[in-house]
This record gives C-alpha cells, structure tokens and sequence, in this order.
C-alpha cells in the first residue's frame, strides 16, 4: 500500500536545463527521482506543478509522488533535503489524498519576474536571479502595458510555435508590475489557471519593450487579438523568472479537516 505526498520544493534554475527529465543533462525532476530511488530501491515518478525551462528559478513548485505507507511527511522532508543537491531546498511535504497529482490537481498557478534597472543589476550576486536589464523602464508605460492582461484572453501570440494545442486560453487573475526599493527596477506578478510555453517570458519581453519605449502601449491588446506570434517581442532571459507556487483544493489533503476520522 502506498500514499501520496506533496514536496514544495525550492530550486536555483542556474545549473539544471529545466525541470522536465531529459535523455542527456542535468534536471530537477531527474535529481528528484534520484533520490526517491536511493530511498526506495525502486524508480518512484515525481509530477511537478509546472515544467520550468532551463535557468528558471522555484521557490514553491509543487512535486507529487507516492511512498509506501509507513512513510510520514516530517520523515519524507528530512530524507530528501538531507540527499537532493545544494541548489535544492524542499520547504514542506503534506500527506495528499489518492489521486493528487501535482499539475493535473493544481487549480492556479503563479510566477514572478525580476527586471534590474541599475548598474548593480551587473552584480555577481544579482544578475544570476534577474534581468540585468540595466536601462530605465517607465513605469507608467509598464502598467498601461499589464493593464489588459487580466481576465480570460487568447494568449497564442505569447506562446512559442510547437505542438498544436486545443486552445490558448488562459484566465489570468492578476498582472501587475511593482516597483523594488532602492531604484533597483521592477518585478512583474502574474497568477493564472494555466500558462503556455515561454508566455511570462515573452509577456515581459514585449512588455519591457513598451516601458523602453520601444513600442506603443496599445501594442499589447493588439497582440493578444492576434493568432500567431510574428509581431511578438522576444522572450525575457530565464534566469529573472521563478515559479512562486500552485494553488489546490483544501479537499485534496488529508490533513483538512473535513477528513479527518
């Protein structure tokens, strides 16, 4: 008999190609698996919430798999960050109810993306975590750029060409870009239903244009009429992109408390 559990996991993207395991190179479902195994003596499949790119950061991706029954969450917590590489940091692990699965059970998910305006951003200690951008941003612009985001749109122009999908629509809850302290830039806070390959990347790509004054504001809604990507500015760097967290159910945990005995 087996259970299932729910790691949140925290990652430095800098070193792996992305979270998806792949036939050559590091990843983090690979590192993951790894260690599932060396506990287990056995392969055991680890979901992730989201499938990161390579470069990109987490600080609360959801990762799903399933231990034999005598395993508890403070025992699963301890053995992984006591065997997962450095550059991981698993934050907490629940006991989920069968069934859960980290992507297909997640409700919403939500993503962050640091912009560095000052010479600083060049810094050794920043510019592997940011957009070393460097270049004053106008705000106002940037804000005008975020405003028609929310809400139920098709998002094909911010979505790389690949495997045909059944549709580009996605409800985004929240778009909106802040300012950080000390003149440093901006960070850009989005949370929708479901994402599309690159789309925040190419979101603040296109929209980091808009504040350059590379192109008009109005660009954006525009583009989110359009059906394919051609006039779609280019992808922000992964390195200033991090996966924040998934939303799910209270009712898919056995620790709710409409499930307990």
């Amino acid at each position: 008999m087996s259970r299932t559990f729910l790691a949140v996991l925290q990652f430095d993207g800098g070193r792996f190609l992305g979270w998806q395991r792949q036939a050559t190179g590091r990843t983090v479902q690979a590192a993951v698996e790894g260690v599932l195994e060396r506990l287990t003596g056995r392969r055991v499949v680890a979901h992730g919430a989201g499938r990161t790119d390579a470069g990109v950061h987490a600080q609360g991706m959801g990762v799903s798999f399933s231990l034999a029954a005598k395993w508890e969450p403070d025992a699963v917590q301890r053995a992984l960050n006591a065997l997962l590489p450095r550059d991981c940091w698993v934050e907490r692990v629940r006991l989920a109810n069968p069934g859960f699965h980290a992507r297909k059970s997640a409700l919403g998910r939500e993503y962050r993306y640091v912009v560095g305006v000052d010479p600083a951003s060049m810094s050794p200690f920043r510019r592997p975590y940011e957009w070393a951008l460097g270049r004053a941003l106008d705000p106002d612009r940037l804000r005008e750029a975020a405003a028609p985001l929310p809400g139920e749109h098709s998002f094909r122009a911010f979505a790389v060409k690949g495997e045909p999908k059944p549709h580009y629509r996605s409800t985004l809850r929240r778009a909106e870009w802040r300012e950080r302290e000390a003149g440093q830039g901006f960070t850009f806070h989005v949370a929708a239903d479901r994402f599309l390959h690159h789309m925040v990347r190419m979101l603040v790509g296109t929209m980091v244009d808009i504040g350059l004054g590379r192109r008009p504001v109005e660009d954006m809604a525009a583009l989110l009429a359009r059906d394919d990507n051609a006039d779609t500015s280019p992808p922000a760097p992964p390195e200033g992109l991090y996966f924040v967290s998934a939303q799910y159910a209270a009712e898919a945990f056995a620790d709710h408390p409409g499930d307990a005995a």
